[in-house]
């Protein structure tokens, strides 16, 4: 019976004890549910729980109401999240005022590149030295010198002296076919040629060399008028007949390029044909005192001649410099 007695005893006890000890939780939990009428009527969230666990820190004052200026957290009304945007898109605002604003620009630009070398009222010397293409018998090479005057930059008027006396040499075709056929083909020599000149300047440009160099270039045409002075040379009846020079007006048309190596200085080469018409000699020999007449020594009519020449040379330009004048 004792030991009942005891058993029963310490059962009560191992009940009891926890049931002591969980009083105090029991009694703070109902404190912390416990809220007025003013208290649940209010929005604002609860205050930090570092009070204590005695439910005193779960009250609330009437002034932390929604939208009240005493609220902990600002006149936000609590709202942290709006008020962190709203500073941001006023920041926003502020550096979109203050920074420069782009505007797209629809203006059309031109550039237009300045001509390397203007020609205008400026002097152009030209050396050069030519070479016949056209004729197998003779060959007629000639020392060349001109003058231009260039008016406007693309047209120019000048003279050209052409050279041919000691520089001209028969072939020997002419000299084998007149041996073994007993026949001469009539050749004449020419002395020198004058000629007024008018150029034009239709095309310019520039290349590229060796992808280093760049090169401005033009192409011209250029014609005129002027005096031949030539002779025929005796082939049919040598040992009487001698002949003087004489002149003959001469046509020229041509055309050249040009190639600047500064911008007084260009290499050109020229394609030109000089045609006028020619007397040569007579092939028939007259018998008697007839042989003798200079008269008949000449061929009836004239022979329309084509000098075909390649000019190389150099040009000049004078003076060396200019100056740009845009228009205001």
């Amino acid at each position: 019976m004792k030991k009942s007695f005891s058993a029963l005893v310490v059962l009560l006890t191992v009940v009891l004890l926890p049931l002591g000890g969980a009083a105090p939780w029991l009694s703070v939990a109902r404190a912390q549910m416990d809220f007025s009428l003013d208290e649940a009527e209010s929005d604002t969230p609860p205050a930090d729980d570092s009070q204590g666990d005695d439910g005193a820190d779960m009250t609330f004052d009437e002034n932390q109401s929604e939208g009240g200026e005493g609220a902990d957290f600002g006149a936000g009304g609590g709202d942290i999240i709006g008020q962190l945007a709203a500073e941001d898109e006023g920041a926003q605002a502020g550096a979109t005022e203050g920074a420069p604003r782009v505007t797209a620009s629809q203006e059309e630009v031109y550039a237009v590149q300045q001509v390397y070398a203007l020609r205008i009222n400026r002097v152009e010397l030209l050396p050069s030295i030519a070479f016949t293409i056209n004729d197998p018998y003779v060959s007629h090479t000639a020392l060349g010198l001109g003058l231009n005057y260039w008016f406007t930059n693309v047209l120019a008027v000048g003279v050209n002296f052409l050279w041919y006396q000691g520089l001209s040499s028969e072939s020997d075709l002419n000299f084998f076919v007149r041996r073994s056929t007993r026949l001469a083909v009539p050749i004449t020599q020419w002395q020198m040629g004058a000629h007024l000149n008018f150029t034009y300047v239709p095309l310019y440009g520039k290349f590229s060399a060796f992808n280093r160099f760049i090169f401005q270039w033009d192409a011209y045409v250029v014609g005129g008028v002027g005096l031949m002075r030539t002779r025929p040379v005796p082939v049919i009846d040598p040992e009487i007949r001698q002949f003087d020079y004489g002149m003959r007006v001469a046509f020229n048309a041509g055309l050249g390029l040009r190639v600047f190596l500064s911008r007084y200085l260009t290499f050109f080469t020229e394609f030109r044909d000089y045609a006028y018409l020619e007397k040569f000699e007579n092939l028939e020999v007259a018998l008697g005192d007839g042989r003798t007449d200079a008269n008949t020594w000449f061929a009836s009519g004239s022979t329309l001649v084509n000098n075909t020449t390649v000019q190389v040379g150099f040009t000049l330009f004078f003076p060396f410099t200019f100056e740009y004048h845009l228009p205001k």
